[in-house]
Parts: C-alpha cells; sequence; structure tokens
C-alpha cells in the first residue's frame, strides 16, 4: 500500500509548511459527499492519529486514516498550475466514475 507525490505536489507542500512554520507533513483521506460518492479531503498534518498509514514520498511525510486508504492505495497526487488556478489533482488507480466537475469520486 502506498501514496506518492509528484515532485510539484512535494515541493508544494513543503513550501506551504515552511510558510506555516509548523506541521509535519500531509494528511491525505476522503468522505462521503459529491454525486458520486466520496471526495477527497487534503490538509496539514500536525502529528500522526491513531491508525493512520505513514509513507514518505520526496521529503513529505504523507498520513492517511486505515477507512480512507482502502479507496485511495496507489494514488499519485500532483499539484498543477492552469492559469490563475492550481490546485492538487488525483490520479487515483481505484476510481471507477468522477462526477463531470471532478470533485468526487466512486469506486
Amino acid at each position: 500500500m502506498a501514496i506518492s507525490l509528484t515532485e510539484a505536489a512535494a515541493t508544494r507542500v513543503k513550501t506551504f509548511l515552511a510558510a506555516r512554520g509548523h506541521g509535519i507533513g500531509l494528511r491525505l483521506g476522503v468522505r462521503k459527499t459529491g454525486c458520486s460518492g466520496f471526495a477527497y479531503v487534503i490538509n496539514y498534518a500536525e502529528g500522526p492519529q491513531p491508525g493512520d498509514a505513514e509513507f514518505e514520498d520526496r521529503g513529505v511525510r504523507v498520513f492517511v486514516d486505515a477507512d480512507s486508504l482502502t479507496l485511495i492505495d496507489g494514488t499519485i497526487v500532483d499539484f498543477v498550475k492552469q492559469g490563475l488556478n492550481e490546485a492538487f489533482r488525483f490520479r487515483n488507480p481505484n476510481v471507477k466514475g468522477e462526477c463531470g466537475c471532478g470533485e468526487s469520486f466512486s469506486v
């Protein structure tokens, strides 16, 4: 089981953690919502929570709760800029469908 980051995503996380002055990594998860069933949740991690899986990629620690990991195992997190828009993007091999706006997915 693993979550990985592109160089762009790792650089973005490191930059934001340095600017914040606290936090030890990235927390990635999912919640039930949207027209397709699940949405990604991404936050800074202040520390591990009980039951978390921990990964490290490109110098960034990534924490994922056990329930979310079954839905996002193998995901590659990217960070993209398109014009004035910038966002994290997820390449999740478990996805069976996505809503039209790309905000939610089903497995």
